[in-house]
């Protein structure tokens, strides 16, 4: 299975100036100059690595998943959440010919932690024999900064900050990521029970 970004993180909607606002507010001084390019990395940095811990989308983009075969051919759990919608569901073949799915044999199960592919019958077409499935969705909670939850764009610009402050560390520091941002973070992680079928 291989999950990859098609669209990135506009620049528009990183809250530069935010994080402006929390670092002058933690140092007690004006930041220098022509920082935005570096605040904006960090940004980025800081929401891969939430991303990747809460398995949620920040701001929307699309994504393209691809695997081998559906673990439930009734169901298939995606990768990400929140999805908005599922774009296409592509069944490639060993020749590598493509076959785009109608709409009408599948269908979202919209839900904020393990939204889901399913078959909008009983199951799912086959993936052809050494095939591929590619399934393009948009997830997200919305295409501004503003669409993010409170609390995780405040584990945003802790991180982001705590990566700023720190930039000239030789990596002696410890890792992993801070008390405060994994706080903010908890009620978010997605805990998986049953062999990954359920969750809590």
């Amino acid at each position: 299975m291989m999950l990859t970004e098609v669209t990135a993180v506009p620049q528009a909607a990183l809250p530069v100036d935010a994080l402006k606002d929390h670092l002058r507010l933690g140092a007690g001084f004006p930041l220098p100059t022509g920082q935005d390019a570096l605040l904006e990395s960090y940004l980025r940095a800081a929401m891969a690595a939430i991303e990747g811990r809460i398995a949620k989308a920040l701001i929307r983009r699309r994504f393209r998943w691809t695997l081998e075969d559906w673990r439930d051919p009734s169901e298939v759990p995606l990768p990400i959440a929140p999805v908005s919608a599922v774009v296409s569901v592509t069944l490639v073949d060993l020749a590598g010919v493509e076959t785009v799915l109608p709409g009408t044999s599948w269908r979202l199960v919209s839900d904020l932690h393990r939204p889901k592919l399913a078959g909008a019958g009983s199951v799912l077409p086959p993936v052809p024999t050494d095939g591929q499935a590619v399934i393009e969705f948009d997830a997200g909670f919305g295409p501004a900064w503003s669409d993010v939850p409170a609390d995780l764009q405040q584990a945003v610009l802790l991180l982001a900050a705590e990566y700023y402050e720190h930039r000239h560390d030789d990596g002696s520091a410890g890792a992993g990521l801070p008390f405060g941002v994994v706080t903010l973070l908890e009620r978010w992680r997605q805990i998986r029970i049953l062999g990954g079928k359920g969750r809590t």
